[in-house]
């Protein structure tokens, strides 16, 4: 899946107001102080817990570097296991962004302003805004998919700071990352620069060259899906559709806006919803929209095979 603009999506949803201007709580104790936390020198943890009373300060870490924010509680299986999933992908990135947990029991204030409907919760702070990520526990593909957009996108608003990570033995460092092929290298290059059109290029140039290429292929959908959406004002798209329901661009903007968003199963809805309302000499590009998004979602995500089975009974 792919994510939207710091923001764009939950304004409205999100209320953090209240805990922008808390005050800071008090100095921790100094180096050598018997209650001072065990911390290497010069280096930040990469994983902590955020309060209501501390979260002031993520904010503030977040115009540095994407904070994830994590909400939990203790008696949430799926949480437990997500979050060891969570803390082996950030530690794996070496500091290029940093993991809030958020106990939602011992934080009301932050359960409320996030909205915390359903645990676990994953979201991100990029400048101070709220990017919403994915809600239930996933697999740990899906999290450094949706990681490694996230550090694009910060990186299109300017938030490239690192955490140093300090510590550790050289020999604990993960390894250097395999060379990207040239070609997956030109489309990162121009994702990065917002050049959506030369990303797609590049993609289905290394699909022409090799069609077996799983990585190119799901590179190939994710960048068109921002491509389409880029620019898109989500209130007028609403009101478009509302206005021609059987419209194609206007209801396929909206489901591209939805599955950016993490609202999946509204976007699988919509276009479901206009397929049965169409003629089936009109229906092949609803059938290969839904197929496009079934790709980027994932073919074992649960939301997937409900869709794909609505679709299935709808065809016969």
């Amino acid at each position: 899946m792919s994510i939207p603009a710091p923001g764009s999506v939950m304004r409205g949803a999100v209320d953090l107001s209240s805990l922008r201007n808390r005050p800071q709580p008090p100095a921790a104790p100094a180096a050598g102080d018997p209650a001072a936390p065990a911390r290497p020198a010069g280096a930040l943890p990469l994983v902590f817990d955020a309060t209501d009373d501390t979260f002031g300060e993520v904010l503030e870490l977040s115009r540095t570097v994407p904070v994830v924010i994590d909400l939990w509680a203790e008696w949430c299986g799926p949480c437990k296991q997500l979050s060891p999933v969570l803390e082996k992908v950030v530690t794996d990135l070496a500091g290029r962004l940093v993991l809030a947990k958020v106990d939602v029991d011992a934080n009301p204030q932050l359960a409320q302003g996030f909205r915390a409907q359903s645990i676990p919760m994953v979201l991100a702070l990029v400048a101070g805004q709220p990017v919403p990520l994915f809600t239930g526990a996933v697999p740990e593909q899906q999290v450094r998919d949706v990681f490694a957009q996230l550090l694009q996108l910060a990186a299109q608003h300017g938030v490239t700071g690192t955490v140093p990570v300090g510590g550790a033995p050289a020999a604990d460092a993960p390894a250097a990352e395999p060379e990207l092929p040239p070609l997956h290298a030109e489309a990162f290059a121009a994702i990065e620069e917002g050049d959506y059109a030369r990303a797609i290029s590049a993609y289905e140039q290394a699909l022409a060259e090799n069609p077996r290429d799983a990585d190119a292929r799901a590179g190939l959908g994710q960048v068109r899906l921002l491509d389409r959406v880029q620019g898109a004002d989500l209130h007028a798209a609403r009101a478009a559709a509302a206005a021609a329901p059987t419209g194609l661009e206007a209801q396929f903007l909206v489901a591209d806006l939805d599955v950016v968003g993490g609202h999946v199963d509204d976007a699988f809805g919509r276009l479901l919803d206009l397929f049965a309302a169409l003629p089936a000499e009109e229906r092949a590009p609803v059938r290969e929209r839904l197929l496009d998004l079934f790709g980027l979602v994932g073919d074992d995500d649960a939301r997937v095979i409900r869709a794909r089975s609505r679709l299935a009974s709808l065809l016969f």
